[in-house]
């Protein structure tokens, strides 16, 4: 749990805390430890909702978790009343976009099957007179009268040839009208993936989606055993970016660094997620810690010599990495915590710089 807050109190970017205020953070009880914990994973699942953006939620639960760290219990029953006022609303309105979502959807398919269904209930009453003046020519043909059989075959043809333009028109109505419905929903499906697996802001892949990816990776390595590494990244300072140039010029870096970031991690299997605030992960399958070093160099060198221009300001900044290769063993927790405990090494002796997270203590019991 220590660790997990202190995690928590650096992600709240609280400088200017004394260290003394620090220490009484990391010492809440846990049933706060507890709702700050679930107030901190719901933050890194929001999805984009009407009226509610994500950086502007984000922000709000960043602040009722920096009010449970800093307040003493007096002053927390105001900051729980409020928070449950907030949350709720959110939820509501988030709620109310989902089940739009899902209506529209359900509209689109419901009038895609009430056409195709008013389409086959025509061509039935069509094929059923198309029968009667076929039993009517059949009838004609076994009589004796010229007249009788040349005025059926002639209202038979008409009524089949009629028929069948009329099929081929429909068909093409038909058609025409699946492929738009399609088109739509095909659109509506890919926003609501993309709403549910990528970040709002950057486009990079979503915590959610980091986490499933992180299992996915670990199952392949359980039967190929072939390498995959992990490196996260957190943007050095970024509290600073933000209070000096304001939230829109720290957006746009989060921006850009995902840009440089898809750059240099080209491959159709690299997988550059956002997990945090400025805090971003990098999986790379079939790479060994070394490849993923040679990585993590240059993504130092290319982010330190890039002057990043949003309108008439300039800015440059660093990054701090934890490079872990997953080792035979361990779980995607222990993966996990290992690149994250070595971008702190780097975070905490300078940044700007990458950490190899060590062998895991549970490979080291196993050697021993």
């Amino acid at each position: 749990m220590k660790k997990w807050m202190q995690k928590l109190v650096d992600q709240l970017h609280m400088d200017s805390a004394t260290p003394e205020d620090k220490e009484q953070a990391m010492q809440i009880p846990e049933e706060r430890a507890t709702l700050l914990f679930l107030i901190d994973t719901y933050s890194k699942h929001l999805i984009e909702v009407e009226h509610h953006p994500v950086r502007k939620v984000r922000e709000t639960l960043d602040g009722f978790a920096k009010e449970l760290l800093s307040q003493d219990d007096e002053a927390i029953e105001k900051t729980l009343f409020r928070f449950r006022q907030f949350f709720s609303s959110y939820r509501i309105d988030e709620y109310t976009y989902t089940q739009k979502t899902i209506d529209d959807l359900r509209h689109i398919i419901l009038q895609f099957v009430d056409q195709l269904s008013q389409d086959l209930s025509d061509e039935r009453k069509e094929d059923l007179a198309i029968k009667s003046n076929l039993d009517q020519l059949k009838e004609a043909a076994e009589s004796n009268s010229i007249d009788v059989l040349k005025a059926s075959s002639k209202k038979f043809i008409d009524t089949y040839v009629q028929s069948q333009g009329k099929k081929v028109q429909r068909k093409a109505k038909r058609m025409d009208s699946i492929k738009k419905n399609l088109d739509t929903v095909k659109k509506q499906l890919v926003d609501a993936n993309n709403s549910m697996r990528l970040d709002h802001l950057t486009q990079a892949f979503n915590r959610k989606s980091f986490d499933e990816q992180l299992k996915h990776q670990w199952n392949l390595h359980q039967m190929d055993h072939s390498p995959v590494s992990l490196i996260m990244l957190d943007i050095d300072h970024f509290k600073k970016i933000n209070d000096s140039y304001g939230h829109p010029m720290g957006d746009f870096i989060l921006v850009e660094c995902v840009k440089m970031l898809k750059e240099i991690f080209p491959r159709e299997v690299d997988f550059v997620a956002r997990v945090g605030g400025e805090e971003f992960a990098i999986i790379l399958p079939s790479f060994a810690v070394m490849h993923a070093v040679k990585k993590a160099e240059d993504v130092l060198s290319k982010i330190r010599h890039e002057v990043f221009i949003n309108g008439d300001l300039k800015l440059q900044f660093t990054v701090s990495l934890g490079i872990a290769q997953l080792e035979e063993g361990e779980t995607t927790e222990q993966w996990m915590k290992r690149a994250d405990e070595a971008l702190y090494v780097s975070k905490n002796t300078g940044r700007n710089k990458y950490t190899v997270a060590p062998s895991s203590p549970h490979k080291e019991g196993l050697a021993s």
